[in-house]
């Protein structure tokens, strides 16, 4: 398997792969969460963010300034490297990316609504922004509208490494075993096609989640971080759903498995 180095991160053979949930703008949980990691990671293991790290929640700067101070933390322990960590798109960066190219759809204002109806107004106003002003600027035009998108790029430069961290995003990840390895996606997958032609299925598919009932091309396990059956956490065969509500009234799951895809550990704050 060789895809596309910028749209998928090889894990090669981990000793352990520490896969967290959707985060949605709970900065709390994912220190709570943070500080139990940081207890038995190790050199050999993985960590990979599933998705969703922005949106809904009430503290979206917080929320990524904790995971760029947690990825500073981990790579100053002896045998760290930079692909020892891993960040998926999700649907919330996915929605983030396109509010920042408004100007470019064909009805910005209906597109702006939909995304605000799916949980964008948290990071929206986490930057400094305002529906009120993006739906003002949508009616006034595409160099209003442009503005409006410019002085949000330029909150996220003022912020350090928060932009880095938007374009660091992949759609996938995966381990490689003779045995079978473990498929990391934010949300979904559709198994009737390959890894390749899955497009925006990795951050909006997902509602068959629970019925995919044997191992995906050489995948053992799938893993995804979003849920939005809000059905919890749920570990199948082949599937493990690590959505426990954060940002939603619940709470942050990381589930801990090995490269082949057993269940080691699973780590709820």
């Amino acid at each position: 398997m060789t895809p596309d180095a910028d749209k998928f991160a090889p894990l090669g053979r981990p000793r352990r792969i520490w896969a967290i949930g959707a985060v949605h703008g709970e900065a709390h949980h994912l220190a709570n969460l943070h500080d139990r990691i940081i207890e038995g990671f190790a050199p050999g293991d993985r960590l990979v963010y599933l998705g969703n790290i922005m949106g809904r929640g009430p503290l979206v700067r917080e929320t990524v300034d904790e995971v760029l101070a947690f990825r500073r933390a981990v790579l100053a322990l002896p045998g760290m490297i930079v692909t020892d960590i891993v960040y998926l798109r999700g649907a919330q960066e996915e929605m983030w990316q396109k509010l920042l190219q408004l100007q470019f759809a064909p009805n910005p204002g209906e597109v702006l609504a939909w995304m605000l109806r799916q949980g964008v107004e948290a990071t929206l106003r986490a930057y400094g922004g305002s529906p009120e002003e993006g739906m003002h600027a949508a009616r006034a035009g595409a160099v209003q509208l442009t503005r409006w998108t410019n002085g949000l790029r330029e909150a996220i430069r003022a912020a350090p490494g928060h932009g880095n961290l938007n374009t660091a995003v992949r759609r996938a990840a995966f381990s490689d075993h003779e045995d079978g390895g473990v498929l990391c996606v934010s949300a979904g997958i559709d198994v009737t096609r390959p890894l390749a032609a899955q497009g925006d299925t990795f951050w909006w598919g997902g509602r068959r989640f629970a019925d995919i009932d044997q191992p995906y091309e050489t995948f053992r396990r799938i893993v995804r971080g979003f849920d939005a059956n809000n059905g919890g956490v749920r570990m199948t065969d082949h599937t493990a759903s690590l959505d426990g509500g954060c940002g939603r009234g619940g709470t942050l799951a990381c589930g801990v498995f090995s490269g082949t895809g057993d269940v080691l550990d699973l780590i709820e704050a």
